[in-house]
């Protein structure tokens, strides 16, 4: 079948990057990269570690110990809920691999869904988190309802059917367009489309799964919105202010007044990939971040594994 082709292709062309760990009996994707301080990196919807790879993780393991996951039913990550994982589940799931990993306070950034995830890490485990910097995060919650693909991918009975429908026969040009729509205004880095593994995303499992977790999104963000106000861990928000997939002034605006001691960092003219549209913007505030971390809040160093 030309789904099952689509799979083939995907584990040829992309192969894991890093290890596996088994986390309170599920297995985890993970790479590590680097020593120093520690970081975790949280890509967003519709992605893998790769997406961080490809622009800044590189980079910042010069200096620090780099710790990134392929999120629940993305990448070489299975899902574990059938119902969609829940966003407190996988923050506190990297939560309990990144301390097996040996990093018990590490500065998280998340993007997109994972930014949501960061959130939630930061108002589930405060003991286990020095700083948080969403990015492009969703934070609050939208108006705007399912759209009809995520309807049918995500439905109780043809749901599975519906994704391994779209694995098959997902154009080429569609495909194309929908990578330039999540980037604009900004253009596609080169090789984006071999490189991140876009072959991943398009699975049967994975479109589903994604699905799944896009349709209770919405809901999982009205209900932690309302703890917003007990993040007492610095807070530093990078967001794009012509980010049309995540809005700016629907979710980063309303989120620096939502942490009292957030701070903003809008990124004039930038869409919703800042970390390759604007990679060394998002790496200063990284540094910035680590610069106002009292000394030992975060573990010092780390060999690479």
């Amino acid at each position: 079948m030309l789904a099952h082709r689509r799979v083939r292709v995907a584990r040829s062309s992309t192969p894991p990057l890093g290890d596996w760990l088994v986390v309170n009996g599920k297995a985890v994707h993970y790479l590590v990269l680097g020593t120093g301080p520690d970081l975790v990196l949280i890509h967003g919807s519709n992605g893998n570690m790769r997406d961080m790879t490809m622009s800044i993780a590189y980079e910042l393991s010069t200096r620090y110990h780099v710790i990134l996951f392929d999120r629940p039913g993305h990448g070489y990550t299975e899902a574990f809920d059938p119902q969609g994982d829940h966003i407190k589940d996988q923050a506190l799931l990297f939560r309990d691999a990144a301390l097996m990993l040996g990093a018990t306070r590490p500065v998280v950034v998340g993007h997109s869904f994972g930014g949501a995830i960061g959130l939630a890490w930061a108002i589930n485990a405060p003991q286990n988190i020095a700083g948080l910097i969403p990015l492009s995060a969703v934070s609050n919650t939208w108006t705007t309802g399912l759209t009809l693909f995520y309807t049918l991918a995500s439905a109780p009975i043809i749901g599975k059917a519906y994704s391994t429908f779209v694995a098959a026969f997902a154009p080429e040009p569609r495909i194309h367009k929908n990578i330039a729509g999540v980037y604009a205004p900004d253009p596609v880095p080169h090789g984006y489309r071999a490189n991140f593994g876009v072959d991943m995303l398009l699975r049967p499992k994975s479109i589903h799964a994604n699905a799944l977790q896009r349709k209770t999104l919405v809901n999982q963000i009205d209900a932690q919105v309302a703890h917003y106000g007990d993040i007492s861990i610095p807070v530093d928000i990078i967001h794009g202010t012509d980010d049309d997939t995540v809005p700016f002034q629907i979710h980063a605006q309303k989120l620096v007044e939502q942490i009292p001691q957030a701070r903003l960092t809008p990124l004039e003219g930038i869409g919703h990939m800042p970390h390759h549209a604007a990679p060394k913007d998002v790496i200063a505030a990284i540094d910035r971040m680590f610069d106002n971390i009292p000394p030992n809040t975060s573990e010092d160093t780390h060999a690479s594994l």
